[in-house]
This record gives structure tokens, sequence and C-alpha cells, in this order.
């Protein structure tokens, strides 16, 4: 990776005040990989309301999952986000607070499942992909420009991708319609240098282009906030964040510290207090995420968190020591 000198006159260098910074709150979304997006609607409803009343940007209230490749009862209804259940989960919408809803590139029927704009209480569609996928992505992306929405490109697993790849992928999508391109560390694997250099180079792929560079930060090294505000320091624009950090494996970027953290007076961090109280701490029960030494090994590792979930449900703190070497064998 080619290490950038940083501009000390660049935007956002010391995070003062800055409009153009966008939280977008992945609580439901994020939270799905956990109960298969079984939450219930006063759930969702308690969530969209204390982001509302936080001053939050955008609400990611699920997938947009094809029907034909996720069927049955398997899944709850934030795996298909149907208009019905998300204006049922909603109530009356604030006008300050806009939906998104995320696609996969490869799973979702987005001809069919992603209605035009003035249909859908969504204003935002997010298409993720990994770097093979980035011409199926930017189509999916075009389809929903045309549709009417506001759109990101979200590349996933960029710690494991080749800076050539890096290269071509950024390229292509600047070309595209997308509104936002993020920065995904999906294995929780990246300190701050390579997040510093990618959030640059990120950020000089789109100079004069109009679009936003986001950033989606997971906890497997306890770095998911700390990366989060060295990207919006630099000038990254749209920061991803999870009320108590839930999500799975060790979680995101605790959206109560990252508001509690930036400047902007709009943001007020009670109501997202009140909503771990009342409706995510009485999960824990039920749901099990947040930092554990496994999710360190396979994040020094740069290895998927799946085997480091695993490793926890099956023994929980047990035989780290095995696991440690198993992973540095691979």
């Amino acid at each position: 990776m080619v290490i950038h000198q940083i501009d000390d006159n660049i935007k956002g260098t010391s995070i003062d005040y800055r409009p153009d910074i966008k939280v977008l709150d992945c609580t439901v979304r994020d939270g799905s990989l956990i109960n298969d997006a079984k939450f219930e609607m006063s759930f969702v409803h308690a969530v969209y309301h204390a982001c509302a009343a936080a001053g939050v940007d955008y609400m990611e209230i699920g997938y947009k999952t094809d029907r034909k490749i996720a069927q049955g009862k398997e899944f709850g209804p934030w795996k298909y986000c149907s208009e019905d259940d998300m204006r049922k989960a909603i109530g009356e919408k604030n006008p300050n607070l806009k939906i998104s809803v995320m696609a996969d590139t490869g799973r979702t029927d987005y001809h069919t499942d992603i209605l035009p704009r003035d249909q859908s209480i969504v204003d935002m569609v997010r298409v993720a992909c990994y770097v093979h996928q980035i011409p199926a992505a930017i189509d999916m992306v075009k389809d929903a420009h045309d549709k009417g929405y506001e759109t990101s490109l979200n590349l996933m697993a960029i710690s494991t991708a080749q800076d050539r790849e890096i290269t071509e992928a950024l390229e292509a999508m600047v070309k595209s319609p997308t509104d936002v391109i993020y920065l995904v560390d999906s294995y929780g694997s990246l300190y701050f240098q390579p997040i510093r250099d990618l959030a640059l180079t990120y950020l000089k792929a789109v100079e004069g282009t109009g679009k936003q560079i986001g950033i989606h930060a997971h906890n497997n090294m306890q770095l998911a906030f700390a990366n989060t505000i060295e990207s919006l320091a630099l000038g990254v624009s749209f920061a991803d964040a999870t009320i108590n950090g839930i999500g799975r494996g060790p979680g995101n970027c605790p959206l109560e510290i990252l508001l509690s953290f930036l400047k902007n007076p709009k943001f007020k961090v009670r109501s997202i207090l009140e909503c771990i109280q009342n409706e995510v701490e009485p999960l824990r029960g039920k749901m099990q995420w947040g930092w554990q030494i496994p999710y360190l090994i396979t994040g020094m590792n740069n290895e998927h968190p799946r085997t480091a979930i695993e490793f926890v449900e099956s023994t929980g703190p047990k035989n780290l020591v095995d696991f440690y070497d198993k992973m540095i064998d691979n």
C-alpha cells in the first residue's frame, strides 16, 4: 500500500463542527446477522425513534434479500424489508431521519424488490459487494439511482484486497452514479495506519466528483471507534455505528460513543442510552455480541470472524490457546 503524506490543511484534520458528517445507524441491519433478522416490530420502532431524537441522519432498517434465496421461516422481516413491514415498524416518519436498506450483490432481486423511490419509505439503497462483484454492484447502483434513491457502494473485506484491485475498483466506482463509496473493514483487522492510508486513497479518488466517502468499522481489535474517528479526521463524511455496538461477533463502532465525540450540537445521546437500557441490554440473554479474545485472534490474522463465533458459541473462554494455535497454523 502506498503511504500518503497528510496535508495539514485537509478538511477535518481536527474534527471540529462539520455539517458534512452524516451518521448512519446500522443497529437493526447488523443486529439481524445475530438473530436471523427476527427483531420485534416494537424493537425496530424504538430504535427508529431513539435515532430520530438523537439527531442521527440515517437508519438502516435491514436487507433487501431475494425471497427465492432466503426462504421459509428461517428469517424474520428485516431480511426482506417489505414496504408494509417497514411502515408498520416506523409509524410516522420523521423528516430528519432517512431510511436505508442494504442490498447484497447477487442476493437481491433489485429489479422487482426495490420499488421506485416515490412508492417507498426508503431514501437510500446501499449496495454491498466484494471486489470481484464490482460490475454487478454498479448495475444495482444504476438501477437504484434511476429509481430516485440516494446510493452507496460498500466494498467489503477491503483488508483482503490487493492494491491493484483497490485501484481498479475505485476507478470503476467513481465512474458510477453512486453518491457514497464506503471503506469497510469487514474483519476488523486494520490498524490506524492502513485505515489512514485507505481513507486518503478513497478521498483522493473522489476529488472533484462530488461523491463522499464512508467508513464501516468492526471491532475485532477494539479499534472500530478509533478507526472511525481517524477516518473522519481525514475528511471522510459518512460514519456507520450501532447502538451499544450490537453486531455479529465483536460488533461495530458504538453509536453512543460516536455521538458523544462529534461536535455537532444536533447530536444528543440521551435517547440512545434510554434505548440501550430498555431495548438492547434486555436482549443479552437471547443474543450474543461484543468483544472477546477469539475475535482478537481472527482480527490479527485478517480472517472472517465466523470461526471465532463458532468457537465462542461452542466453548466460551476455554481452549483459547488451542484456538490461537489453529488460527496461526492456517
